[in-house]
């Protein structure tokens, strides 16, 4: 019997968005009952929209209804959150939205609800006008932000605000990072238009191709070969920013999935460590470096405490890819605006210097690190490597300069959506020797 694809989304939208599971985890799990790529790219698609746009809908589902479902029947709750999330962002014909979704309430062994669903869904399109009015008459169900960031959005950002939850909002680009050691880029890019994808160059990132829509990977011209990985254009800044040459020593910290590392290996012959907390995140580090045909040392250790697994060698280059918020990645990784809490962000600000503080000693003298997070709060960023540069006296930072983004009080900060790429900041620091 074939799966019902709405249904499956149903129940691991329901897992997401009231139970805290990660979109990453429910789709990998959901995916493999699907055998046509047609009817995953349609669960991804549900799963990501309505994790983005469940703080907008879900509120309007229970106004629909005279009692909630949210709690007695999660699943059918989702999967109406869904038809509202088919309706107005996939923007599906009406007839065949309603009527699928209606199927669905079957698949979801719910039957007597068809008739229920069926209302709701109508009752949405006679009311729609005016109801969309209303949720946009409220700035969280607006923006489909929780009102804690929603408001230091605006604290740190007051003139781009806006134009950052709209970014969050949007369909983001896919960017590939080419293997320069196994692929070149204008070689990889003819590859891709001659299977049908409308694949450019990035204008000023050396190793990166923009593709306009998602798609799968895995059956792209190149994967199995290594010709190229995934990596937003934000995050492929950082070999550049590394200045690497041939020779050296280089850390990179909170290096899962692995990323940035197999990027610095593709630039220059280095002796590089990655080093991750969790193993089975060090596990995804060495699937990607062996996909790559690229070599490291993978060490699993915290780096807040080097003691534990450092040898005393001090390296000429660390990256430290500190936990964040998440908060400039919430259009490629929707699910985390439904999970992050305010009270998260001095916890993390206080790893982060945990962590700062602990690696600096093992960066050799003239030696550069390098500071990222994949947040845009000033709260991680520059107010946590500021204060600790006012501490350090063996520590300078270095100016940078981007094509896109701004400047910060130190280092630099890409908003969402600044050159169509994800949220990062960077600073890099020089130990004066």
């Amino acid at each position: 019997m074939k799966t019902d694809t709405r249904a499956l989304a149903a129940r691991g939208l329901a897992e997401i968005a009231l139970r805290g599971a990660s979109l990453r985890e429910v789709m990998e799990r959901s995916a493999p009952k699907l055998t046509d790529p047609r009817d995953r790219a349609l669960l991804m698609a549900l799963l990501s929209e309505g994790a983005r746009w469940w703080l907008r809908f879900d509120p309007a589902i229970d106004g629909l209804l005279e009692k909630p479902l949210r709690h007695k029947d999660p699943a059918v709750h989702a999967l109406l959150v869904l038809g509202l999330v088919q309706l107005e962002i996939l923007e599906l014909q009406d007839y065949a939205a309603v009527a699928a979704t209606v199927e669905a309430v079957r698949a979801l062994k719910r039957p007597q609800l068809a008739g229920l669903v069926n209302a709701v869904l109508r009752r949405w399109q006679r009311e729609r006008t005016a109801r969309l009015a209303a949720l946009d008459a409220n700035p969280a169900t607006r923006h489909a932000h929780p009102a804690w960031l929603a408001a230091v959005l605006e604290r740190d950002w007051p003139q781009q605000a806006a134009a950052v939850m709209a970014a969050d909002n949007g369909e983001p680009p896919l960017m590939l990072r080419v293997n320069r050691r196994r692929c070149q880029r204008e070689t990889l890019i003819g590859q891709l238009q001659a299977a049908g994808h409308a694949a450019t160059a990035h204008p000023w990132l050396a190793d990166a191709l923009v593709l306009p829509h998602s798609t799968d990977v895995t059956r792209l011209p190149g994967f199995d070969a290594g010709h190229f990985a995934v990596q937003d254009g934000a995050a492929q800044v950082a070999a550049d920013l590394a200045d690497l040459r041939d020779g050296l020593r280089v850390l990179d910290a909170c290096a899962a999935p692995g990323g940035k590392a197999c990027h610095l290996l593709e630039r220059a012959d280095i002796d590089l460590t990655a080093l991750e907390f969790e193993p089975a995140r060090a596990e995804r580090i060495r699937q990607n470096l062996m996909r790559l045909r690229l070599d490291a040392k993978i060490v699993v250790g915290d780096a807040g405490m080097p003691a534990r697994w450092w040898k005393g060698q001090r390296f000429d280059r660390i990256l430290i890819d500190a936990p964040c918020s998440a908060s400039g990645v919430l259009r490629r990784r929707p699910d985390v605006r439904l999970h992050r809490r305010e009270s998260d962000i001095a916890a993390m600000g206080a790893q982060q210097r945990r962590i700062l503080a602990a690696l600096w000693p093992l960066l050799a003298p003239g030696g550069r690190l390098v500071y990222i997070t994949c947040s845009v709060l000033r709260a991680e960023n520059e107010a946590v490597v500021g204060a600790w540069l006012g501490q350090q006296e063996d520590a300078q930072a270095i100016p940078i300069s981007l094509p896109v983004g701004q400047a910060a009080a130190t280092g630099w900060q890409i908003l969402p959506g600044d050159g169509d790429l994800d949220g990062m900041y960077y600073a890099v620091l020089r130990k004066r020797g």
